[in-house]
């Protein structure tokens, strides 16, 4: 029987079209889940035999699998948080459903990172509820009609945007995707397809920019593995050295810029595309982590629709950005007697509280212009300001409880077990591609590209360096299997924040977001082992020759596997 449209999403289907209840919500599914959860809790070990082992697995697996299954992203993370917990206590169910609130979401909620994060998101929220409002958002679909007239050009602006914001992967994600929404929507590009684009070029591109937020971390992780074994090479050279042989971020670029130029989509984004050409920009199940179109933020029907309304506070948002990453990163440097060049500017920055004051700023700049323009009286423009806020509620709750997992993955050891996992015996030439599958493996396990480096780096390198006796070629390999394996888990996990950010601002549902995404993704690091690691461990090939080889399979791939939308 068919059930009759509710919720958000209702608004970007075409009238009268049918909606279905979710084919996995069966009653007895929902009983086997609770009945294997049973289970896996009889058996459970003591707490002291959990932690590292195989069981440090199951919650992230099981949040991942109810997600994909049952599409209830919010009930399948609580659940991953819950059966970690309880394993942590020791097997007591009652403890462990205490600690997902009392413990482990107040954790998250009180590490100034993440609440920066939440901040930022709700900030920029506001901005977009007000720039929707006055009719800005639109202005922008007008403006930008002659470089984005088809679908193929709509995608590619979008792909371009996200290269442009190289700098940060969170401004990239929640700066591309609300600004490029209305446009791919006049075209009918579905939402998977927008968070995909976005996705896919933020932390690729940010995590091998000369400039950005990342490197100064990833520098300073490999400068202090270097330090460990002696070696006085130059932490910064060492990362450049490592870009060619980023076989995975640069791959995932060319896979979007391909897809976007090509019109040609395969696998699940293959449906969602030629559903979204019939005018259902979302599918009739889909719960969209940010809703725009129900929450009284369209403008009146005679309110202008210019498009600087939007562009300016965007624009502002991106300098203030960049000028407060230079001004906090040098007044560090300076106290602490460092060199000032420019990359280390950037990387000694601090990006949270500069985002702060970037969406700070972009909010108060877009309300001023729409109320001084008198498009929106004050009180007008601050009820938009709250709706933009109450569009982002499911995004933190999400958040929230995908921290709290990673959280519960750190308590169990998660990563040291997939770590151990791949064992002693590797060959000192494969060492490059097992890290490279290691990093994928924890990064998306535990949704944290950055916890990743953190846990990897200082046991990679100084294993490489002794048993390759330095070889130049291998360490390089070796940095960029690190970085490019975290950014795969951070850009395709149900339970990373920048996966979950896409999402948002995209205004999609989560779980066809990563439904759609993993294939693409999983092609990418596909190519990168058997194109590029394996190769040149083998026959220690140019990583050069390899990123050619690498992108003819991919023109390949498009041509023979994808089809036309």
């Amino acid at each position: 029987m068919v059930a009759e449209c509710e919720g958000p999403a209702v608004a970007l289907r075409p009238a009268g079209s049918p909606c279905y209840p979710p084919a996995m919500s069966t009653w007895w599914r929902a009983a086997l889940v609770v009945a294997g959860l049973a289970a896996i809790l009889v058996l459970a070990p003591p707490a002291t035999a959990v932690a590292g082992s195989w069981w440090s697995l199951l919650p992230p697996l099981v949040a991942i699998t109810l997600a994909l299954a049952f599409r209830e992203v919010v009930l399948s993370l609580f659940v991953g948080v819950w059966l970690g917990a309880t394993l942590v206590a020791g097997g007591n169910a009652a403890t462990g459903f205490l600690r997902v609130i009392d413990s482990y979401a107040r954790t998250a909620l009180t590490d100034s990172d993440k609440i920066s994060i939440i901040m930022f998101s709700m900030l920029l929220g506001g901005m977009v509820g007000v720039m929707s409002r006055s009719g800005g958002t639109h202005g922008v679909v007008r403006a930008l009609e002659p470089f984005a007239t088809t679908p193929r050009r709509a995608q590619v602006v979008a792909w371009l945007m996200g290269i442009a914001i190289f700098f940060d992967d969170y401004s990239n994600t929640l700066i591309v995707g609300n600004t490029m929404r209305p446009v791919t929507d006049s075209h009918r590009i579905s939402r998977e397809k927008l968070a995909y684009i976005v996705d896919s070029t933020a932390a690729p591109v940010a995590c091998i920019a000369l400039i950005s937020t990342w490197v100064g971390y990833q520098v300073s992780l490999v400068g202090d593995a270097l330090e460990k074994v002696g070696s006085h090479l130059n932490p910064f050279g060492v990362f450049l050295a490592s870009i060619p042989f980023a076989f995975y971020p640069i791959f995932a670029l060319a896979i979007t810029l391909a897809v976007a130029i090509s019109g040609r989509d395969w696998g699940p984004m293959l449906a969602a595309e030629r559903r979204a050409r019939s005018g259902e920009l979302l599918a009739a199940t889909s719960q969209p982590l940010a809703d725009y179109e129900s929450t009284g933020l369209a403008p009146d029907d005679d309110a202008p629709r210019r498009w600087w309304n939007a562009a300016a506070p965007v624009l502002l948002v991106v300098a203030t950005t960049l000028v407060g990453l230079y001004l906090t990163g040098r007044a560090r440097l300076v106290a602490s007697g460092g060199e000032l060049s420019l990359s280390r500017i950037i990387g000694a920055s601090d990006a949270f509280t500069v985002l702060l004051w970037a969406s700070q700023i972009g909010l108060v700049a877009s309300i001023v212009m729409v109320v001084a323009q008198r498009i929106l009286t004050v009180r007008e423009a601050l009820e938009a300001m709250v709706n933009g806020f109450k569009s982002m509620l499911m995004a933190f709750v999400v958040l929230t409880l995908a921290w709290s997992l990673g959280q519960v993955c750190t308590d169990l050891a998660t990563a040291a077990f997939i770590k151990g996992a791949i064992g002693p015996h590797v060959p000192p030439s494969l060492l490059p591609m097992a890290i490279f599958l290691v990093a994928a493996a924890v990064s998306f396990a535990t949704g944290t590209s950055w916890g990743t480096m953190a846990i990897l780096t200082p046991l990679a390198i100084p294993l490489v360096f002794h048993a390759t006796e330095a070889d130049p070629l291998t360490l390089s390999a070796t940095v960029s299997a690190i970085l490019g394996g975290s950014v795969f888990g951070d850009h395709c996990s149900p339970i990373s924040d920048t996966t979950i950010l896409s999402s948002m601002a995209s205004s999609c549902d989560h779980v066809d977001h990563v439904r759609t995404q993993l294939p693409y993704a999983l092609l990418g690091a596909g190519i990168a082992v058997v194109v590029g690691y394996l190769p040149e461990a083998i026959h220690g090939l140019s990583p050069w020759l390899l990123l050619a080889l690498g992108f003819a399979v991919i023109a390949g791939w498009m041509r023979l596997v994808a089809r036309p939308v």
